[in-house]
């Protein structure tokens, strides 16, 4: 497979929060509709606290608000984290988790269950105030109690400490790998992916999906990729290709619209970045589309693979 030129500055990974044009602002580090609550109360929900070890339980606990609910039909949080064999008790990590809609499932579940957290953050930029505050108010968020707890490390072109972070049994993104390709390192993204795996251990992906039959642009400017590509990175990482699931498909998204996938829920743009809402843009049938058809694919480092930080390590 061709290798993909540099595309774009590291800096822009945290584009979202620095307002540079990354192309997918929910899942680099924030949403355009969580983007807005950074100085939001994280007080715990005064309730009962769920049996957070079953992942039912994790999906159905309090502080999961009526608009995360909302898209569980949507994203199939049950169905999508037992496809991708999630073992709670191991090391999970999970990339660029934004404002955190996974992290709410997956710290409780995890932490309840005897493993370890992971949240593999966006470099934040020095004088970037607003980043430091969304990543703080994460890590407040997820720093014990009911919520679990969460180790953060930074993850981008150049970054080590994701490798450093493991071994880890379980590695998963949501619809980050545009994100990775506007970037300019996708190839270098999953080799990190597979260097902070143990032998054996998984790496499920699930992504904007473009159809095979349209040209892929490099920076997948409108936030959907191939799934032959996607899998293509993989392989060429190392991985094996274990498995594809239809969980989350939309056949009723075509995939070409105006604003990209941003014009869809739950971003739902009318116009394009930067610019004003258009209060006459027509969002009715755009509305009635959903979320985005996505891929939803897991993958295995080969058991004889060696990981990166193996040798002196404790097993």
């Amino acid at each position: 497979m061709a290798r993909l030129p540099a595309l774009l500055p590291a800096f822009c990974l945290t584009a979202a929060l620095a307002g540079c044009g990354s192309p997918d602002p929910e899942e680099a580090g924030g949403s355009e509709a969580a983007g807005n609550d950074v100085e939001a109360d994280t007080q715990e929900v005064e309730t009962a606290a769920p049996d957070v070890r079953t992942l039912t339980g994790a999906v159905e606990a309090p502080w999961r608000d009526a608009e995360a609910l909302a898209r569980d039909g949507a994203r199939n949080p049950v169905e999508t984290l037992e496809f991708f064999e999630i073992d709670p008790a191991g090391t999970v990590i999970e990339i660029w988790p934004g404002a955190g809609w996974y992290a709410d499932i997956l710290a409780p579940w995890v932490s309840a269950n005897g493993g370890a957290y992971v949240a593999a953050w966006p470099p934040v930029a020095d004088g970037n105030a607003r980043a430091a505050r969304f990543r703080e108010r994460f890590e407040t968020r997820y720093s014990g109690g009911d919520r679990g707890a969460a180790r953060l490390v930074p993850f981008g072109p150049g970054e080590t400490a994701l490798a450093e972070a493991g071994p880890a049994d379980a590695i998963v993104t949501f619809r980050n790998v545009h994100n990775f390709m506007a970037a300019g390192f996708a190839e270098e993204a999953f080799e990190t992916f597979f260097s902070a795996l143990k032998p054996g251990g998984v790496l499920g992906v699930v992504e904007h999906r473009l159809p095979a039959d349209r040209v892929q642009d490099p920076r997948a400017a409108s936030g959907y990729v191939q799934q032959d590509y996607v899998i293509a990175l993989a392989r060429e990482a190392g991985f094996d290709f274990v498995a594809a699931s239809e969980i989350n498909a939309n056949p009723a998204d075509t995939a070409d619209h105006p604003f990209g996938v941003w014009t869809l829920p739950p971003v739902a743009r009318t116009s394009a970045l930067g610019e004003p809402a258009d209060p006459d843009f027509e969002r009715a049938v755009y509305d009635a589309i959903g979320e985005s058809d996505r891929m939803t694919l897991l993958f295995r480092k080969p058991e004889g693979a060696a990981s990166e930080d193996a040798e002196g390590a404790e097993q």
